[in-house]
């Protein structure tokens, strides 16, 4: 009889300790399934229940922050400057992609979203009124919508100074408060702008590129500067940010990205096999290939295609700077900021590369990464009063040669 009662008990911890083994396996089955199918899961409750107002609500009280002041001029007063309509929390230690781009060219962002994986900062010039209440109604729908935006992106507004952007009503304009996924918003950005170059806005205002991009890569200690129509090779933040870690010897040093351009019909390229299959057919060519070759040589492109593959982003030659060149570059420490004064086309990224090689820096050129800018560059006519800002910007350039020599006079180099 003690013995049966043994044995029964024996049976129900027995029991007992299956059914918890079998509780335990399907806790962990619905743990695993939940990481699987979380982000299905989530756009299925948000498409019955969208997200709570208090969500929203903190998008607008940041945009109203932002607006409330009513900007800051720039230091010519002809600009108004809104900084923080979008913020983000940055590592001061990680690589900024930095950016620029007239409202109807905020189409591209998508584009950069899914290339690069680090914080991003772009300053979108508003020309008109009309366009400044655009941009900042696009600010609180991408915000709303795109959690790469919220988590990722740092936006700043400028508009001409007689200009005052204002708190947008979700409402107004009203095809844009229907919106309820970020590719909604992109997709009606795409229907309702006018993209092309940022420096030909067919007003006549001058668009402020380089006040556009010390605003984006303003307090990073690390930036990549560059145009908003070019899209990064796969891996660049991830690599940038390990070559950057290694060791604190890129002081002084400029670390070129090579930058090329596809034609539009063309896949833009992952990977740098794939580019080099490309350049060899004639479908990709070296950035400003048909404008201004002299611009981009001294990157030496025959020699990069032709540099043996590797795993590892790093500096693989050192390039002598040469007037013209203007290299898109990763630079940490004291890095000249880029010079107001040039607006629209013409030697605003030569000046700064000038100034960048007088104060002491070398250029060494990466193996592996690149950038291709969207389409062929080709030679344009402008309105008589932009051609009239060139000619005015290649006199100021001959100016800011001058002033180098005064403000660096222990330095041996020259443009």
């Amino acid at each position: 009889m003690q013995m049966s009662y043994a044995i029964r008990c024996a049976f129900y911890q027995l029991l007992l300790a299956a059914l918890m083994l079998v509780a335990m396996l399907q806790l962990l089955y619905l743990s695993l399934l939940s990481g699987l199918h979380g982000q299905e899961e989530q756009d299925q409750y948000f498409e019955f229940f969208p997200p709570s107002p208090r969500s929203v609500d903190q998008v607008k009280a940041q945009l109203r922050t932002a607006l409330a002041s009513g900007g800051v001029l720039d230091s010519s007063g002809d600009y108004r400057v809104y900084r923080g309509l979008l913020k983000t929390t940055m590592d001061p230690n990680d690589v900024i992609l930095a950016t620029h781009a007239s409202v109807d060219n905020l189409l591209h962002l998508s584009g950069l979203l899914g290339r690069w994986e680090g914080p991003m900062s772009v300053s979108v010039f508003a020309a008109t009124k009309e366009e400044a209440q655009l941009a900042t109604v696009l600010a609180y729908a991408l915000s709303s919508h795109c959690p790469d935006m919220r988590s990722r992106v740092a936006m700043h507004l400028v508009c001409p100074s007689r200009y005052e952007a204002a708190v947008p009503d979700p409402r107004e304009p009203g095809e844009f408060a229907l919106l309820r996924s970020c590719q909604e918003v992109f997709d009606k950005l795409a229907r309702v702008a006018q993209p092309g170059i940022n420096y030909a806005l067919g007003t006549n205002v001058s668009y402020p590129n380089n006040l556009l991009r010390n605003l984006a890569r303003e307090g990073a200690n690390y930036a990549l500067v560059i145009d908003v129509d070019m899209v990064p090779s796969e891996g660049l933040w991830r690599g940038l940010r390990e070559l950057l870690d290694q060791s604190k010897q890129w002081a002084g040093t400029a670390l070129v990205v090579p930058a090329f351009e596809i034609r539009r019909a063309r896949r833009m390229p992952v990977s740098k096999t794939e580019l080099v299959q490309l350049y060899q057919v004639g479908e990709v060519r070296p950035f400003y290939y048909g404008l201004c070759t002299p611009c981009q040589a001294p990157t030496n492109y025959s020699r990069w295609v032709n540099l043996p593959e590797e795993s590892l982003l790093r500096p693989s030659y050192v390039v002598p700077w040469q007037d013209p060149w203007e290299p898109f570059y990763v630079a940490g420490g004291k890095v000249p900021p880029f010079d107001e004064r040039f607006r629209q086309y013409g030697f605003n990224r030569i000046s700064q590369a000038c100034e960048l090689h007088v104060a002491g820096f070398d250029f060494e050129v990466l193996n592996e990464g690149f950038l291709v800018h969207k389409g062929f560059k080709e030679a344009l006519k402008f309105h008589p009063q932009k051609e009239a800002e060139n000619q005015h910007n290649k006199i100021l350039y001959r100016q800011f040669k001058q002033e180098l020599k005064t403000k660096y006079p222990n330095s041996p180099r020259r443009c």
